[in-house]
């Protein structure tokens, strides 16, 4: 009986010895980040990680990182589905040299089917030498991808790519910003470029700013079909907002958006491209538009040095404006 009990004994200090090397390789389902964390931490509230990076590995799939209070928390590569949200609190991302936010989708793994990321509320600062501030990839097998934008400021990204959101994936899915600000930026604010035909993404951009690009302020290239409402474009060297489709069709509908004081305000710049309008304001651009675009006879264009191509009315004899 007492060899018996001192098995049982020793057998429950193994268990014992062992749970804290488990735990301690597990992982949240929520994170915290700080200014003063360290990420040798677990991430939780009261041991909080300074960095992103620090904390996506130590965050559950489907998980969500919060931030404790104000702080930059450095440039981060997601490879799983994830919130990273810092609500009331000033979460900073700086970034020289590189991407602020990777999201290559290619890298997700195969169990993980929502392939959703999700942010807000951030601010990513490239102090004008960051390649993109947020970076969307992944070829034509990846498909289905989701990513959200909400309440979050780009400033500053004028080397390399030089673009604020840029999503050049070509296995399609869904990109959705709203409430965001994208000024800035050397080459485009907003973007889906994926230079060669895919798959359709889905692209919804509401309440967004996008201001002083060195070059186009909103593109849709091949494939792309983007619905853009309450939108202010203003300030874009080269183009507010263009739709090219020189590999697939893609789609504009532009609603109740200011566009001005571009160099050219929109653009149907070559390919097989729709572009619509419906209740904007054109105005104060070099060029109103380029290209074929259709109007629901509703939008005040005033104040442009050169019209460019009148749009065509969308409807019938019976129906001029399209409208019903």
């Amino acid at each position: 009986m007492n060899r018996i009990a001192l098995s049982h004994t020793i057998a429950a200090t193994f268990l014992l010895l062992a749970l804290p090397a488990t735990s301690a390789h597990a992982q949240a389902s929520r994170t915290w980040v700080s200014g003063v964390g360290d990420d040798v931490n677990p991430c939780s509230r009261t041991a909080p990680c300074k960095t992103f990076a620090g904390a996506i590995s130590k965050t559950a799939l489907n998980g969500e990182i919060n931030c404790l209070d104000p702080g930059g928390f450095g440039s981060v590569t997601i490879v799983k589905s994830i919130t990273i949200d810092c609500h009331e609190i000033f979460g900073s991302v700086l970034f020289s040299g590189t991407n602020g936010i990777n999201i290559p989708f290619n890298s997700f793994a195969a169990t993980d089917t929502r392939k959703t990321v999700r942010l807000r509320n951030l601010n990513l600062n490239g102090i004008d030498t960051g390649l993109v501030g947020i970076r969307i990839s992944g070829g034509s097998t990846i498909t289905g991808g989701v990513v959200i934008i909400e309440d979050t400021l780009i400033d500053g990204v004028f080397a390399g790519s030089a673009s604020g959101i840029l999503d050049d994936r070509t296995g399609g899915g869904e990109l959705y910003v709203s409430n965001t600000t994208v000024r800035n930026t050397g080459t485009f604010g907003i973007a889906y470029n994926p230079g060669a035909a895919g798959q359709r993404l889905d692209i919804a951009l509401d309440n967004v700013r996008v201001q002083n690009s060195a070059n186009i302020g909103i593109l849709i290239g091949n494939n792309g079909r983007a619905m853009i409402n309450r939108a202010v474009v203003t300030g874009n060297a080269q183009i507010g907002v263009g739709a090219s489709g020189s590999a697939a069709a893609s789609e504009i509908n532009l609603s109740n958006s200011v566009v001005s004081n571009n160099g050219l305000g929109v653009g149907n710049l070559n390919g097989t491209v729709t572009v619509r309008l419906s209740n904007n304001d054109i105005c104060f651009n070099a060029t109103a538009f380029s290209g074929v675009t259709q109007s629901h006879v509703n939008n005040r264009i005033q104040g442009n040095s050169a019209l460019g191509p009148a749009p065509t009315p969308i409807g019938s004899t019976s129906n001029p404006t399209g409208l019903q």
